[in-house]
């Protein structure tokens, strides 16, 4: 049985005996029909969304796929947006229901959009090229050097927060619409670091040229990002968040994806 048989199997079984029984229907927008969910992802964040062939997949597809499964709602074919910033805008003009993209939730983002409850807790790292000459310990290193992160992020929040402190230029930062860009150009020897997630950070490393320099301590969490009148959603999302961390789903899949 594959990876996605599984979830169905196991989330239709835990259904029967867990919360999805309480959790009421709604009407969902972006295009679906009556109790259709649209997701919205932004791959090339891996392990959480990338692209296997025409595919996407990752740790937050295989989370909300088996956290609607503990719903009464199913989820429409999913939309990978061009770009992470693109998501919160498709996510309020209707055209889709939900964010599941490594979502930091913040206190600018909650002006625009709602959150579930958090389902992963990460920070930052520093992406160097492997056996480089620079290996920074701190922020404070980057400071003359060219660094890249992709746009909307919390690494380019880390980094437009030195610039607003006066320590880093704001010409020596580098915009990228996806990490793997950024990665690729860190590689090539046209930028000199990186600033992003952890555990995707330990992806690359795992399979590119480049190392982690040192992890800058955010606290940051992700959460799925609904509308701000989802009020049945987001309701609906936490309490299947409860429920696959319940019946061990939850915890399948970061060891199947982080080997935690």
């Amino acid at each position: 049985m594959d990876r996605r048989s599984y979830l169905k199997a196991s989330g239709a079984a835990v259904a029967t005996i867990s919360l999805a029984g309480c959790i009421d229907s709604f009407t969902a927008g972006g295009g679906g029909g009556e109790n259709t969910i649209v997701p919205g992802t932004a791959s090339g964040f891996p392990p959480f969304e990338m692209k296997e062939g025409d595919e996407v997949v990752g740790f937050d597809i295989d989370l909300l796929e088996a956290v609607v499964a503990e719903t009464d709602y199913e989820l429409a074919d999913w939309e990978d947006l061009n770009s992470f910033d693109s998501l919160i805008p498709s996510l309020r003009n209707g055209n889709i229901d939900a964010i599941a993209a490594a979502m930091t939730i913040t206190d600018q983002r909650d002006e625009n959009i709602d959150f579930s409850d958090p389902y992963y807790s990460a920070n930052q790292s520093i992406l160097v090229r492997e056996d480089g000459d620079f290996q920074p310990s701190e922020l404070s290193d980057l400071q003359g050097h060219q660094v890249g992160s992709q746009s909307g992020t919390t690494g380019e929040s880390v980094i437009q927060g030195m610039v607003d402190e006066g320590n880093f230029q704001e010409s020596n930062y580098n915009a990228y619409d996806t990490y793997v860009l950024a990665v690729t150009d860190l590689e090539n020897g046209n930028i000199d670091a990186v600033v992003l997630d952890e555990p995707v950070a330990a992806s690359f490393a795992s399979e590119r040229s480049v190392s982690v320099s040192f992890v800058y301590e955010t606290g940051e969490q992700y959460g799925f990002g609904v509308r701000t009148d989802d009020d049945e959603l987001q309701t609906a999302l936490n309490d299947g968040l409860a429920a696959v961390r319940e019946s061990g789903t939850y915890q399948d899949l970061t060891s199947e994806w982080f080997g935690e």
